[in-house]
């Protein structure tokens, strides 16, 4: 984009409206403790009426940043994005995060809020009216396109100056990416997901996910250095499911069972009702054919572990995903994941899955 495009749009919003790791991962270290504390304002701006909050959803690919939170000298989520608000309204501001993550944990919807006076640029000093949300959208998604593209705004909502991205989350959801089958992992899903060689029994991971699931001491599965006064938590929700391996492109017998019929009116889907998954072979295994057929890959099987809670222990959701990898592999039992859950040890706990294959996948709020 040239700089008088760049000029035009700024012109327009103010006229229209490698890397080290971080301390802490994907659980919040201490969202129980501050869910206990009546909300306070974040700083005296928050309490100027001329400053508008905004609550803004994003979105990022993990293993291209050194974690969340900010860091001198290294490329971090709450960096790139401050960087993006500073160029568009011309001034720093300060970006809270809802869930802090570590370097190589991606998220689908991570939230965060930041406070905005609108000053003119014609005139300095000038407070103007605050930006519509689809223009804050818009404007620092262009600033963050302009960057590395792996990082953008999918939702932004004006909020009540005391609304605190962190302390008012209801809940949280994680989501936890398996690939299984020797078959090498495909370049299209690097970083993306943990490749297990070995076959994993689903039923019996479904099944360590029910010894799991409530309310427990968590101690076993909270690493070394949390610093959370309490390992007590509710696991809301702790379930596997296997799904179709993405990216999914479709095969001969799909493109054939979803022809195209031409009417009246142009060419149209067969019917509503056709569902598409119906139409694909055992999710994640091969046909014979497409075994022989040169030049085609061997899909693995997927299966996603989703992890919801109000809130999560250091590590808490990667030390899960291990044991229930090992149950799937048949190195643990169901009689084992009893055990290491009494424990109350992180020691007893399997090796952690990687950062990769995990995802915050939604932040809930009862917004106002």
């Amino acid at each position: 984009m040239t700089e008088n495009h760049e000029h035009t749009l700024e012109a327009n919003l103010e006229s229209t409206d490698r890397p080290s790791k971080i301390a802490k991962t994907e659980e919040d270290i201490s969202d129980e403790e501050e869910e206990q504390k009546p909300a306070v304002h974040d700083s005296s701006m928050s309490q100027n009426p001329r400053i508008q909050r905004y609550l803004v959803a994003i979105e990022y690919i993990g293993t291209r940043f050194s974690g969340s939170q900010k860091q001198p000298n290294f490329r971090t989520v709450v960096g790139v994005l401050e960087d993006a608000f500073h160029k568009f309204i011309g001034q720093p501001v300060s970006i809270s995060l809802s869930s802090r993550t570590d370097a190589g944990v991606h998220a689908l919807s991570n939230v965060c809020h930041v406070d905005i006076e609108r000053i003119s640029k014609r005139k300095p000093g000038e407070v103007l009216s605050p930006h519509e949300p689809a223009v804050v959208r818009k404007a620092v998604n262009h600033f963050l396109q302009k960057n590395e593209g792996d990082i953008s705004v999918i939702d932004v909502r004006c909020v009540p100056s005391d609304f605190h991205a962190r302390h008012k989350a209801q809940e949280r959801t994680y989501f936890y990416r398996l690939l299984s089958g020797p078959e090498p992992l495909s370049a299209f899903e690097k970083d993306r997901a943990w490749h297990v060689p070995e076959e994993l029994n689903l039923s019996a991971m479904q099944e360590a996910c029910r010894v799991l699931v409530g309310h427990h001491d968590f101690s076993s599965f909270r690493a070394a250095g949390c610093q959370a006064k309490s390992p007590i938590r509710t696991l809301d929700e702790l379930t596997v499911t296997e799904v179709i391996p993405s990216p999914y492109f479709p095969s001969v017998m799909d493109r054939k069972q979803n022809e195209v019929s031409d009417d009246l009116h142009g060419c149209r889907c067969k019917s509503e009702t056709d569902s598409h998954l119906n139409s694909v072979p055992s999710i994640g295994k091969a046909t014979s054919k497409e075994v022989l057929e040169f030049g085609r890959r061997r899909s693995h099987c997927c299966l996603v572990i989703t992890a919801r809670a109000r809130s999560f222990l250091y590590h808490q959701v990667r030390l899960l995903v291990g044991v229930l990898k090992a149950v799937g592999t048949g190195s643990l039992t169901i009689s084992d994941v009893e055990r290491i859950l009494e424990a109350k040890d992180v020691i007893a706990a399997s090796p952690m899955a990687p950062a990769c294959g995990l995802y915050l996948g939604e932040v809930s709020y009862d917004l106002p």
